[in-house]
């Protein structure tokens, strides 16, 4: 991968910016991927022989962009896991979408179904075999021209989740998220993990990452004043 943008490294973890439409994984696509590329990267600066340990502790959408921790010991990649486990990893995330919500903040809940083969998550009944409760909480930030800007509290990490619940709970997808709803917009999906708070997972200290969306083919240019307040 060309320019790895590296936020923090040490001994036992490495946190990085994830860029838009790279996935975390090697899926059938072949395409690249942050975790074989990350492993590539190490293995070439250090020098190292044989595999390269990298732990996956969480996970962001391809076509979404953001700061994200990787493991770099086993230790590290069970202690980060249980943080994400008992929802002591806090992330939050930017996003522009459609329209304003009728309230300003809320906290939203439902529950949502994924179907591997359309890879697309639907609002489903509680108790409906495979559905998993999703939480979030959003604040909008500033709207113009019938887009908002909302700075989102990812509470629970289901996937699409933030994409699902801005459009089927609020009637506001996502700026150029086709795949729920916004078939007018073009360029990069406006969703951004910006933030990312954890306990390191040897020394305890509390790690706070910010990191600004890539304004590049995106949306998040028009809101780049409310942002770098948001940010900085």
């Amino acid at each position: 991968m060309d320019n790895l943008q590296i936020l923090y490294e040490d001994n036992h973890i490495i946190v990085v910016v994830k860029p838009y439409n790279i996935a975390v994984q090697e899926d059938e696509s072949k395409d690249e991927d942050m975790l074989t590329a990350i492993k590539a990267f190490i293995k070439q600066r250090d020098n190292k022989p044989g595999n390269v340990y990298l732990g996956l502790v969480h996970r962001l959408d391809r076509v979404t962009g953001g700061v994200m921790v990787f493991a770099k010991t086993s230790k590290s990649a069970s202690r980060l896991s249980a943080e994400l486990k008992n929802k002591t990893m806090h992330k939050n995330y930017l996003a522009v979408i459609n329209g304003r919500p009728q309230q300003n903040f809320d906290r939203l809940t439902t529950y949502l179904k994924k179907d591997a083969k359309t890879n697309t998550v639907s609002i489903v009944p509680k108790l409906e075999t495979g559905s998993k409760e999703a939480v979030l909480e959003y604040n909008v930030i500033e709207t113009k021209r019938n887009l908002s800007l909302v700075d989102v509290n990812l509470i629970t990490g289901r996937s699409h989740q933030i994409r699902v619940q801005m459009a089927k709970q609020l009637n506001c997808p996502i700026y150029a998220d086709f795949k729920y709803g916004d078939t007018t917009h073009k360029g990069n999906l406006a969703l951004w993990a910006y933030k990312l708070t954890f306990t390191h997972p040897t020394t305890k200290q509390n790690m706070v990452f910010k990191v600004e969306p890539d304004y590049s083919n995106s949306i998040f240019v028009n809101f780049k004043e409310e942002i770098n307040k948001i940010i900085n």
